[in-house]
């Protein structure tokens, strides 16, 4: 997941402040992501699951409320059709919404959990990550429609 991010940086990386933070903000937010698995309740994994619900919570709301509408704005300039399919991208994307919404919501002040939550931690820690990684694939499509055709419409 962490190298397809350095991957989606190295593409796309310098063609917009916004996107540059965005996709910055999903590195870190994988890589505290890829840090869960081995904190133990005994050394930081409240602080450390705090921390990654905050910034998965930062991540979404600047998908929806920045970088979307940006890209949405600069699709919208050209008539090629990419606006009208990266559109269909957005009920796929809606659901990797809400199981993120609902982990936020579950778990972002798991206090002195029971072994059976800890079990049901580890499983929903895992489905999180399978609908990140789908998610990001997503994005990157949708990145690549709007953002790319914009830009090569302006100069041509």
């Amino acid at each position: 997941m962490l190298d397809k991010c350095q991957g989606a940086q190295e593409r796309w990386g310098g063609v917009s402040d916004i996107i540059d933070a965005w996709l910055e903000g999903r590195q870190v937010l994988i890589s505290h992501f890829v840090a869960l698995p081995s904190q133990s309740i005994s050394h930081g994994l409240n602080e450390r699951l705090s921390m990654f619900c905050d910034l998965l919570m930062d991540y979404l709301s600047s998908g929806h409320f920045e970088v979307y509408e940006q890209l949405l704005r600069e699709g919208g300039e050209s008539d090629d059709g990419s606006l009208e399919e990266a559109q269909q991208l957005f009920p796929l994307i809606q659901p990797t919404t809400d199981q993120a919404l609902d982990f936020n919501d579950k778990y972002s002040s798991m206090k002195d959990p029971t072994v059976q939550q800890i079990r049901e931690f580890a499983e929903q820690l895992s489905m999180l990550g399978e609908s990140l990684e789908n998610r990001f694939s997503l994005e990157d499509t949708m990145i690549e429609l709007l953002h790319l055709t914009h830009s090569e419409n302006t100069t041509s």
